[in-house]
């Protein structure tokens, strides 16, 4: 496994990093036990993945207390990303946003009670508060890494406008935002703004929330509690849409003789070396098998084809619901 620096500040990382979030919530009750979570933690680890990713609102709570478990005589080997910002209490589905500066001290405060460390290496602000200037919030997340609780600060769907007014507070890291051959908005003024800055780029649902490994093709395939259901691009016609497009990205993967998955991973890594995907998984052979994208070179041509069947702006329907849709960008 090659390594990656996001920002300017010294953050090295394993060039495909393991998000966390679906060993504990959101995509079905049958997602991992607390056992199997750590296994699979240890199996990423063993196969050279540096970079691990969480947050207080997955669970809410479990997730990080799972990391954290996982961690136990591995800390010093393992870059641990955690994440503030996005309310959510235990048995309730709503959600609130706080970037107060009490707020932010509070929940780093209880975060690294939770996986059991002294400090975090990579603490982003999870979505940007309106209520509460950008400024303010950095600053709080300054303090934090004075305290030497947070090793380097990052944001999470943050617009270019607020990228800078944070960076200018406190050198920013990386920015976490979802991107994928299914969700290229990124592309018009996030990469450059980040490029411009010296930011590093983690994308989360790199394989577009599963939808790119091609494992669903109704959206009876996904489980009654799973929140895709929910999601307009597993929807209607445009979950018919959504379908055509991957089967012509099948089709070059296929040519590759690789993965759909695979073929979605490594056309990520192609972007540049300073984006650093973050796919996720409960399943041990998909781990193998997205780990082993980063063995794949894509040639100029295979790009050049991947971009005629999926040019920007290709998936049909917004990322989120309505709601959700208005904390992103700000």
């Amino acid at each position: 496994m090659k390594t990656r620096q996001l920002g300017k500040q010294g953050l090295t990382v394993s060039e495909l990093g393991l998000g966390c979030m679906g060993l504990s919530d959101f995509y079905s009750s049958s997602t991992a036990t607390e056992a199997q979570g750590i296994s699979l933690i240890h199996r990423a680890l063993a196969l050279g993945v540096t970079f691990l990713d969480t947050a207080d609102v997955y669970g809410p709570h479990t997730n990080e207390r799972t990391v954290g478990k996982a961690l136990q005589g591995r800390r010093d080997s393992v870059v641990l990303a955690t994440k503030f910002g996005i309310v959510r209490e235990p048995g309730s589905a709503g959600r609130g946003v706080n970037g107060s500066p009490d707020y932010v001290q509070a929940a780093c405060e209880a975060s690294l009670k939770r996986l059991g460390v002294d400090h975090i290496d990579l603490y982003y602000q999870h979505r940007v508060d309106p209520k509460v200037p950008i400024e303010e919030t950095v600053g709080a997340m300054a303090q934090l890494v004075a305290q030497g609780k947070v090793r380097y600060l990052g944001l999470s769907e943050a617009a270019p406008a607020t990228l800078r007014r944070a960076h200018k507070v406190h050198p920013i890291s990386a920015l976490q935002s979802e991107y994928s051959l299914w969700s290229r908005d990124p592309e018009d003024e996030v990469l450059p703004t980040v490029r411009e800055l010296g930011i590093g780029f983690v994308p989360y649902s790199p394989l577009g929330r599963g939808f790119l490994a091609g494992r669903f093709h109704k959206l009876e395939d996904l489980a009654a509690d799973d929140w895709r259901r929910e999601s307009p691009r597993f929807q209607g016609e445009n979950f018919a849409k959504n379908l055509a497009v991957l089967e012509q990205i099948n089709r070059i993967a296929k040519e590759k003789d690789c993965t759909p998955s695979q073929l979605a991973l490594a056309w990520l890594l192609a972007q540049g070396r300073d984006i650093v995907p973050i796919p996720g998984t409960t399943n041990p052979i998909r781990l193998e098998e997205n780990l082993a994208a980063t063995q794949i070179t894509l040639s100029k041509d295979e790009l050049q084809r991947i971009e005629s069947v999926a040019p920007l702006g290709v998936a049909a329907g917004q990322r989120y619901h309505p709601g959700m849709m208005q904390l992103l960008n700000r």
